[in-house]
């Protein structure tokens, strides 16, 4: 039998000295003798079970959950409990994940607003192909102030989490009023909508917006979308240009620190057109 001190053993293995002592407090690995001067000296063999011990433990399994396996000493709860690490690891990569995403939405909606053309700004943009979760809130948003659209907010909040969608995605919302309307200057609008990525969402909850050309005019308060629709409806004409789908009312900047007290609306009012 080759015995080793402590230090010996703790070098040997790349260990400190503290977690040797740690383990032995916790009765994961005790010294193999104790002389009778009191030092505690470890048999070299036992490097095989601080393999173990170090190896479940860089898997990220708990010294209390690695104590409970090695006295048990069956294969079968031991690979039971490595499956149920590897289920849990796969949940925290991908909420690690979402929240990656979550920062990179983020950082794109502060890019997006600090790069935003000042309001009033009539253009014509091509926006690629963009995925929607939309919700009918039943509830005519032109009809009432920000405080209703508000709580049509919260009815889509309240669905993200009734689908177990990410609440990645609860910004930068909008309204949609459909193309009749638009054309009619009908103003109804009952439907809230988020964009969301298509590898996290299941197609049946997804409404795919087609890629175009789209007429916009940016705003900078809730309360001036009628009168810039107007506006719209006048740079549609004058360009030659025909509509071609659904109006889009797109939050491009939820920055709260904008407006004290309240959401930091910058919008995005859009329609698809098509030249005649």
């Amino acid at each position: 039998m080759r015995l080793l001190t402590v230090g010996q053993m703790a070098a040997l293995n790349h260990v400190s000295e503290q977690t040797l002592r740690l383990y032995d407090r916790l009765g994961l690995l005790s010294p193999r003798t104790r002389g009778e001067n009191g030092y505690r000296y470890y048999d070299i063999k036992q490097s095989a079970i601080l393999d173990i011990i170090q190896y479940m433990k860089s898997l990220g399994i708990s010294l209390k959950e690695i104590k409970v396996q090695l006295e048990k000493k069956d294969i079968g709860q031991i690979e039971a409990a490595l499956r149920e690490k590897q289920r849990q690891t796969e949940m925290e990569i991908r909420q690690l994940k979402f929240q990656r995403r979550a920062l990179e939405r983020t950082i794109e909606s502060f890019a997006r607003y600090r790069t935003a053309p000042p309001d009033g700004t009539l253009q014509m943009e091509y926006i690629g192909t963009r995925q929607m979760y939309r919700i009918d809130t039943g509830v005519n948003v032109y009809d009432h102030d920000v405080e209703t659209y508000e709580s049509m907010l919260r009815g889509l909040k309240d669905s993200l989490v009734k689908d177990k969608l990410p609440q990645i995605y609860f910004c930068n919302a909008g309204t949609i009023l459909r193309q009749k309307d638009f054309i009619a200057g009908h103003f109804y609008a009952t439907e809230v909508f988020v964009f969301v990525d298509r590898e996290s969402v299941q197609d049946s909850l997804i409404t795919e917006i087609p890629a175009g050309n789209y007429a916009c005019v940016y705003c900078d308060d809730f309360y001036k979308e009628k009168e810039y629709i107007d506006r719209l409806h006048d740079y549609i004409r004058k360009n030659g240009c025909q509509v071609c789908g659904d109006y889009l009312c797109e939050s491009i900047a939820d920055i709260p620190v904008v407006e004290s007290n309240a959401r930091g609306l910058y919008l995005r009012l859009q329609v698809p057109v098509k030249f005649r």
